[in-house]
């Protein structure tokens, strides 16, 4: 059963989330205290400093640190708690990883890519401004997959095998988490860019309903696709993270207004042994021209047997309907180029696999086919939910990633598979812009590696999809913890 660690047993930079709060709130432990010792981690775990091309003996997670603001974030942070008390936001002084897509004002932004070497942000995006505002303590920024186009993040070594990816293209933060650099991070997720990561490194994410946590200031992939979300090492630490990310307007998008009021996420596991008593779960074969490793496929029978002894009804019905790649490719390439078309002179200054890809979306289109791949999302999305409705399924269970961690090369390959094989079960969620919780389901017993599930509810139900992944997760799926 994964439990908050006890300061007491360990190094403060092993707290999680919760851990850190209550830590923090009973003054056994300071932020200044706690960011010490993410420093000092980061020092040991890193593999040197951050850098952009990585090496194939470091994690590389970071692609800047800002320690001297951290600090002094931090001694705000003690100053706040000592004043404040309990009034205290609950997230104070709880160190934090930002995507290096997520502006902050004065500081650096550059996803990870020499296309934007130099920029500074303006503003900080609304996700920071949120984040800042509880008293979170930025200790800098994490790599990404060159503008978070692709799932792999190769400047980044995996921690549980640094020859293996971490996933992206949110993989700097899912190796600093796996890596128990830092408690917490912010990814995004375009085609499964939150999911992915967290499955190859033994971590968790969650994706919310598209437009839930606004991308105001975020640079973007494809805009009605993106969807920004929280990563940690469990579900309830991403809980808490979610709460403060959503914890205002939320942002209408292109395809759909804004998702109705999530309502207050759960902190904790449901007491009991059936926590999951009622709930009607559809377990998703792949489709047919998906195939699962075995420790994959061991680790959603171990989550479906789980959810079974935890009181939940698992049904293994025919998928409703099909997400097309041909679709998705399409309209993330019109709207990938929207963003990258002020970059079209400068071609040369991307990574080889982007500079080809981007080649190719300057002559996406055309724009009649857009409008009808859109209408085939729409109805993709009315599809699944009017069958969940009719079926009475409250949530689906499916592997999140096909295969575990493969081999990353660092520096990229010139040219990204077609289509991607990490994404063939993720992009479907972006599609339908429906929230999603990623979760480790054990270690494989042939790789070695970690290999996560995915829980996915109807738009606007984070409430009891995370509850649900919450409950799984406490009481019967405990977290791995990568090699020191």
């Amino acid at each position: 059963m994964a439990r908050a660690i006890s300061s007491a047993a360990t190094d403060p930079a092993d707290l999680g989330v919760l851990g850190a709060v209550s830590e923090l709130r009973a003054r056994r432990l300071s932020a200044t205290e706690l960011l010490g010792a993410v420093l000092a981690r980061i020092e040991a775990r890193n593999g040197g400093a951050p850098s952009f091309d990585g090496a194939p003996d470091a994690v590389n997670a970071w692609a800047r640190l800002y320690p001297e603001r951290a600090e002094a974030m931090a001694r705000a942070a003690d100053e706040r708690i000592g004043g404040e008390g309990e009034a205290a936001p609950p997230l104070c002084g709880v160190p934090v990883g930002l995507k290096d897509l997520y502006s902050v004002a004065g500081l650096p932004v550059t996803a990870s890519s020499r296309v934007l070497e130099g920029n500074v942000a303006a503003e900080d995006s609304t996700v920071w401004l949120r984040l800042a505002r509880e008293g979170m303590v930025l200790v800098g920024h994490t790599h990404t997959h060159e503008f978070a186009f692709g799932g792999t993040s190769d400047q980044v070594g995996n921690p549980w095998a640094l020859e293996r990816s971490a996933g992206g293209s949110s993989g700097g933060s899912a190796a600093a988490l796996a890596a128990r650099m830092v408690p917490a991070a912010t990814g995004t997720d375009t085609a499964g860019s939150l999911r992915i990561p967290a499955a190859l490194s033994g971590v968790s994410s969650i994706k919310p309903t598209r437009g839930r946590v606004p991308m105001t200031g975020v640079i973007p992939l494809a805009e009605s696709f993106d969807h920004a979300g929280p990563m940690a090492r469990s579900l309830a630490d991403c809980s808490a993270l979610l709460a403060t990310m959503a914890a205002g307007p939320a942002e209408t998008i292109p395809v759909a207004p804004p998702p109705a009021p999530m309502g207050r996420l759960p902190g904790g596991p449901r007491p009991g042994p059936r926590p999951l008593d009622g709930l009607r779960i559809a377990r998703l074969a792949p489709p047919p021209d998906v195939d699962l490793d075995p420790d994959v496929a061991d680790g959603v029978d171990l989550a479906a047997d789980a959810c079974r002894r935890l009181g939940a009804r698992l049904v293994e019905p025919e998928r409703p309907a099909h997400a097309s790649l041909d679709d998705f490719y399409l309209m993330v390439g019109v709207e990938v180029w929207s963003y990258h078309e002020q970059f079209a002179g400068r071609a040369d200054v991307y990574r080889s696999f982007l500079r080809e890809i981007m080649g190719g979306v300057s002559r996406a289109g055309p724009a009649a086919e857009y409008v009808r791949a859109g209408r085939r999302r729409a109805q993709l999305t009315a599809a699944w939910e009017s069958w969940m409705a009719a079926e009475r399924i409250d949530l689906l269970l499916e592997a999140t990633v096909p295969v575990p961690a493969p081999l990353r090369t660092v520096g990229y390959e010139p040219v990204l598979p077609a289509p991607d094989p990490l994404i063939l079960l993720t992009f479907t969620w972006n599609m339908a812009g429906f929230p999603a919780v990623a979760l480790p389901a054990g270690v494989g017993t042939r790789s070695g590696l970690p290999v996560g599930v995915s829980l996915i509810g109807p738009r606007g139900h984070e409430q009891p999809l995370v509850q649900a992944g919450i409950d799984l997760q406490e009481h019967e799926l405990e977290a791995p913890v990568a090699p020191a």
